[in-house]
Formats: structure tokens, C-alpha cells, sequence
């Protein structure tokens, strides 16, 4: 079977930037240790002026030039235009898009399995950005409009299954977003009292909420570290961040660790008493499957997708992330009980091994593109 994998996909594969690009890797490469695909990895980036083919993995990568000016210019417009011609000359059997990609492939008569990491027009309304009712109204219309038209879509967390109905109309299939299988090697060598957290600082990620629980918790007495490692993102809500740690004199104890590599992730959670997400709009954190992978125990959102991967009081605790007290209640609680904490990891261990390992995750995905052509015959 010769597979078109198009996503967004780094130029440096040990490097990627942000989910939907350690996806694509992660995935790709339990693929193709499988033995049994041709695959043919599709991507554009803006600094490419031709397109280019390099070879990773004994997999092709296919490089194109960005064709539009904006992200969603490029989806639907020239850069949709570029993609489905390169995509008929190499003429695969089967097309798995990612995200944006799947704008790009609409309409095509290829089979074609499509991957929904987000909800651009969610994450818009909670971005803190100008504009953001408008922009959200336009993002809907074309994201839904996508959606209808794919005949396998690949839901990432129940919570997107929710999302889609009534619009999809093709087959939905439930396969989680894997992750790379050094994360459940990790050797733990916790460091008491730290609570480790990777994400954008942005207000989506809601940054100042966690911060906010940190302050808490030590007038409470705990002496409690949080690092934060994350590109720092809006400038004005990174000022507030700062303003935040300050007033509060919690210098000593809040870290920005800045965007930071997968060994310094890896280092991070080997060290982390408790990882903690609490984002207004997510559909499945990889950062959550990470610690989960690596038995650590996790305090996050108790909306939209997070819940879906978090049992609550079995593999960590879902909280109200409006809610600063509610935060700090269940990071202290975790932080006071050895027990617990020991407990919770492993469960949460246990649950990714079975969801998140990327062996079991590119079976489930291989047996969507056999039924993707088993559904064209």
C-alpha cells in the first residue's frame, strides 16, 4: 500500500514544533517500522522556494513551498491547489491528512483518512487575539465545511466525536494520538514538591491560572516549585505572567523554562512530583500522554478533552481551570500524599501503554487505511 502522509512535518524530525508535528513523526515512524507501507510524507513550509525530496527513516519527504500568504489562504487556496496536483502525480493508494492538511486534500477522489487535532475556530475564540468573533466565525465555516466532506475521519478523543456530530457524514473512527516510546522508559527520580508544566504561554493555555494556584499554595506554607517550559507566546499576556510572579514574590518559585527539547522534557518529567495542564480549549495535550507515559501523576481541566484522558482520582485530578482555589486544592493534595502520587502514575502508565504506545496506535491507524480502500471497492 503506498501511503501520502500529509501533515506538517519538521525539518528536523528530533525536533518538532508542537503537537500536530511529534504526531506526525511519532506515527510515521511506527508505520514504517512496520515494514508493510510505501509511504510518501506530503508537507509545505515558508521557507522553501521549490519543492524538494529528502529520505528519513526509509520513508520520503516531500517538500513544498508555502503557495499562500495566511494559513487559511494557503488551506483552500493556491497552497490546496499545489497539494492536490503533486498529490495526483505520485498517486497514492491512500491519503492521511493532519489538521489544515485536510482542507488542502478536499474533495479529492483518492481514498483519504483525515485527522482532527484541533478546533481552529475554538482555539480562536479563547486566543486573546483581535478580532477573534469574526475570525472564529470564518475558521467554523471552513473547518465544518472540511469536515463533511471526508469519508474516514480519525477522532483523537471522544471529544472531538462530539464535535462532529451532525456534520460529519463520513466514517468515524477512535484512535488516540501516539506518543514516542521513550517516554515509557522514563526513570523516575522525583524531586519533592515540583510541579512540571509544557505548554505555550498563552492565554488558551491559561498560564496565569497555574500560576495563580502556585501563589496558594505557598501562603499555605507549601514550598512548592512550578516549571514552566513553553514558547512564550502573546507579548501582552506573557507581561501579565511576569507582573503575576513578581507581585506575588514567587520568583524563587516559578520557573519559564522557555521552549525546551524532548531530553529536557524527558529530564523534567523524570524529576515532576505532579505535571499540571489547566487550558480553556484542548482536544488531546500530548504533554498529558507524556506524563502519563512516564508515571506521572496529572492535575488538568475538567473541559473538553482532558477529561477524556484523565480518570479522575485514579490517574490524577480534574479540576475547574477558572478556579484557582480548585487548582491549588488538588496540586496540594497530590503534594502531601506520597501514596497517592505513586498510585496515580501508575495508573496513568497503565492507561497510556494501552492508548498512547506508538506500536498500538499505528495498528489501529493502518486497519482505518485498509478499511478506507475496502470501503472505495
Amino acid at each position: 500500500m503506498r501511503l501520502a502522509f500529509v501533515t506538517s512535518f519538521p525539518d528536523d524530525p528530533a525536533a518538532p514544533a508542537g503537537g500536530v508535528e511529534a504526531v506526525s513523526v511519532n506515527l510515521v515512524e511506527a508505520l514504517a517500522g512496520a515494514g508493510d507501507l510505501d509511504i510518501d510524507v506530503v508537507t509545505t513550509h515558508r521557507r522553501h522556494r521549490c519543492a524538494r525530496v529528502e529520505q528519513w527513516n526509509g520513508v520520503r519527504v516531500h517538500r513544498l513551498p508555502w503557495a499562500g500568504g495566511s494559513m487559511l489562504r494557503n488551506a483552500v487556496g493556491p497552497g490546496r491547489r499545489q497539494m492536490q496536483s503533486y498529490l495526483r502525480d505520485l498517486k497514492p493508494d491512500v491519503i492521511h491528512a493532519h489538521d489544515t492538511y485536510g482542507l488542502m486534500v478536499q474533495g479529492m477522489s483518492i481514498p483519504r483518512v483525515f485527522t482532527i487535532h484541533g478546533f481552529i475556530h475554538g482555539d480562536t475564540l479563547v486566543s486573546g487575539e483581535r478580532l477573534t468573533r469574526l475570525r472564529s466565525w470564518i475558521w467554523q465555516r471552513v473547518e465544518t465545511a472540511g469536515w463533511a466532506d471526508q469519508p474516514h475521519i480519525i477522532s483523537i478523543s471522544p471529544y472531538v466525536r462530539e464535535r462532529l456530530r451532525g456534520i460529519a457524514t463520513g466514517v468515524i473512527h477512535d484512535v488516540d494520538n501516539p506518543i514516542a516510546e521513550r517516554f515509557f522508559n522514563v526513570c523516575r527520580a522525583e524531586r519533592q514538591l515540583t510541579i512540571f508544566s509544557a505548554a505555550l504561554v498563552a492565554p488558551r493555555k491559561n498560564t496565569l491560572a497555574l500560576v495563580d494556584a502556585v501563589a496558594k499554595l505557598t501562603a499555605g506554607g507549601i514550598d512548592c516549585e512550578l516549571r514552566l517550559a513553553g514558547s512564550l507566546g502573546d507579548e501582552t499576556y506573557v507581561r501579565q505572567v511576569r507582573q503575576r510572579i513578581q507581585q506575588g514574590g514567587l520568583e524563587p518559585r516559578v520557573s519559564l523554562l522557555g521552549k525546551i527539547g524532548t531530553e529536557q522534557v524527558l529530564r523534567e518529567l523524570a524529576t515532576a512530583s505532579v505535571f499540571a495542564l489547566v487550558s480553556l480549549e484542548e482536544n488531546s495535550p500530548m504533554g498529558i500522554e507524556e506524563a502519563m507515559a512516564a508515571g506521572v501523576p496529572v492535575v488538568t481541566s475538567n473541559r473538553c478533552g482532558m477529561p477524556y484522558m484523565v480518570r479522575d482520582g485514579e490517574s490524577g485530578f480534574l479540576v475547574d481551570p477558572h478556579d484557582p482555589h480548585d487548582i491549588a486544592r488538588r496540586l496540594r493534595q497530590l503534594l502531601g500524599d506520597d501514596a497517592l502520587r505513586h498510585a496515580m502514575g501508575a495508573k496513568g502508565r497503565e492507561i497510556a501503554l494501552d492508548r498512547f504506545h506508538p506500536a498500538r496506535v499505528a495498528a489501529r491507524t493502518r486497519h482505518v487505511y485498509e478499511q478506507a480502500l475496502t470501503a472505495l471497492h
